[in-house]
């Protein structure tokens, strides 16, 4: 007889996984207010956790520490960065097969997607955690043992997520727990870097079936629940002009002084905006451009990223960026003693809107209280942030 489990109490079954993983090394999550748990929820979650099939489904977890160890590795050292992650996801898919989903498929974005029929089949909760990790191709992940700890890149950020997808599919399997709603256990793409969240993006249009709740698992500290997203305006903006020899061709407008003009201009504007106000970021991430040390550039590009808790700062800081550009354009312009004009291009390559759930909602307090059954405080924070980590001094989400 399979014991029936509600769709939203299923986060107390995902909460709990997080508790057996084995441990790996990941960034430190930033420190947060303390949740506020109401009592309803705290009493849902601690009656849910005392049912014998739950518990069968915890001890599995926890039989499953050394599979898990194994897999983490095993995933770990394939490399998955932003656009290359078939391979990982090719071995991920034949994982959620073995666990016993339903049926496992990629989509057309390279999304891997399991399903698990629920009794009733009316709601659609997703399990995800991404494929992709932030660290180029080339990059050495190799996993290195200290301890007890496992360190590797990539290795928290988001493998261990992704093993924990799986062991809670197992987990519910072997306790024959059956839930009312269907469950997709998913490892997307796209989430770091450039990718631009493009698997998500794709699972929420109308390319894809309805998804009801949405619980993703990311690294961080067990008290971690992110119930805002963090909006991102990002860009690749590019200079051109005739190019030509640095002395015989000296007096043409140079795309890289333009360059060098927009990146003061609007780090001295939105170095004075992000000092008030709503938590509000700039970066110039990367520049480029040039053929030798004597040539004019015939183009010079930067690669900005801007982001803020909310909305309206977003716009605002974009609009900082673009009249910095414009003014180091014609000043630039205006320098020139001979040729053609400089001309600019703004490419968008990056757009992710800011969003927040109230704390006070159902799934976020559900979240916090399955946390808490597990003795880790809750902190609900805002977004994704740059963290550290050993292996990247600079981490981009």
């Amino acid at each position: 007889m399979k014991m029936n489990l509600t769709a939203t109490c299923f986060l107390g079954l995902v909460t709990g996984s997080l508790l057996w993983i084995t441990h790996a090394h990941a960034q430190e999550a930033e420190p947060g207010k303390e949740g506020k748990v109401e009592a309803q929820y705290s009493r849902e979650i601690d009656q849910l956790a005392r049912d014998k099939q739950i518990q069968k489904a915890f001890q599995h977890i926890v039989a499953q520490q050394k599979q898990n160890r194994e897999e983490l590795i095993m995933l770990t050292e394939i490399p998955a960065p932003p656009f290359m992650e078939q391979k990982r996801g090719i071995r991920f898919a034949s994982m959620l097969k073995e666990a016993g989903a339903d049926s496992v498929w990629t989509d057309k974005v390279g999304n891997v997607i399991a399903l698990r029929k629920g009794r009733k089949g009316k709601g659609c909760v997703a399990l995800d955690g991404h494929l992709d990790t932030v660290f180029p191709a080339e990059t050495d992940v190799k996993v290195k043992m200290k301890g007890d700890t496992l360190f590797a890149p990539g290795i928290g950020d988001d493998t261990r997520g992704l093993v924990a997808v799986v062991a809670v599919l197992r987990a519910l399997e072997d306790a024959k727990i059956e839930t009312q709603s269907d469950v997709l256990f998913i490892g997307s793409v796209g989430e770091e870097g450039l990718g631009d969240l493009r698997g998500v993006k794709h699972l929420f249009s109308d390319q894809s079936c309805r998804i009801d709740s949405w619980i993703s698992i990311e690294a961080g500290a067990m008290g971690r629940v992110s119930n805002m997203g963090l909006g991102s305006n990002r860009y690749k903006i590019t200079f051109k002009g005739p190019g030509g020899h640095s002395w015989g061709a000296f007096g043409l407008a140079n795309p890289q002084h333009a360059l060098g003009s927009a990146i003061h201009y609007f780090s001295k504007a939105a170095d004075k905006f992000t000092r008030s106000g709503a938590r509000t970021s700039f970066n110039v991430g990367r520049i480029g451009g040039g053929t030798s040390v004597n040539s004019i550039p015939f183009a010079s590009w930067m690669e900005v990223d801007m982001r803020s808790e909310i909305p309206e700062n977003l716009v605002l800081i974009d609009s900082l960026l673009k009249a910095s550009v414009q003014k180091a354009l014609e000043e630039n312009n205006q320098m020139r003693r001979s040729g053609p004009a400089l001309t600019v291009e703004f490419e968008r390559i990056g757009e992710r809107p800011s969003g927040e759930l109230a704390e006070t909602l159902p799934l976020v307090q559900r979240s916090m209280a399955s946390v808490a059954y597990f003795g880790a405080s809750q902190k609900p924070v805002g977004g994704l942030r740059t963290q550290i980590s050993p292996f990247q001094k600079e981490s981009r989400r």
